[in-house]
């Protein structure tokens, strides 16, 4: 049962990577290519140079992820790596949030040419979800560091 779990998991982290995999390859390139509007072109560069550098620390985050998964199987859970992978994690959630916050500018400038307000909402979603992300991933590393603490505490009493 604990394989099959992680199996589940290690599965929903190869397809969250896929369509922005696919987004990357054709929807953005479709975007920068046929824009719906050419005079928006100088506003909608810089933010699809930031979505594509933001798939950088999001594949890196995906492959900790995976990474910690394995930990998990080989009963590597309560170690230093695991740790480890959290923060790195964390970190990754915090750049990708941050790019969005440099992006959103661009995504403004868009919407308000364009007369659409809800396009600063969706431009939004990622910075709430990365920084989500990167409060529960500080929390369960230092909710895992804790529980390193005391079990080295405790092999240290035996």
């Amino acid at each position: 049962m604990k394989h099959g779990s992680t199996l589940f998991l290690k599965i929903a982290v190869l397809f969250i990577g896929i369509p922005v995999l696919v987004l990357c390859i054709f929807g953005l390139v479709n975007l920068a290519n046929n824009p719906v509007n050419p005079a928006y072109d100088h506003i909608l560069y810089p933010a699809l140079i930031g979505m594509y550098v933001s798939a950088i620390p999001f594949y890196f985050a995906l492959y900790n992820a995976f990474k910690l998964l394995n930990y998990i199987d080989k009963k590597k859970a309560f170690a230093q790596i695991s740790v480890k992978a959290l923060k790195k994690i964390k970190n990754c959630a915090i750049t990708i949030s941050s790019l969005y916050v440099v992006i959103i500018p661009f995504v403004f400038l868009v919407a308000e040419k364009d007369d659409a307000p809800g396009l600063i909402l969706v431009g939004m979603v990622p910075i709430f979800a990365s920084m989500v992300i990167a409060v529960f991933a500080a929390v369960l590393q230092r909710l895992l560091q804790e529980a390193i603490d005391i079990k080295s505490e405790n092999d240290l009493t035996v």
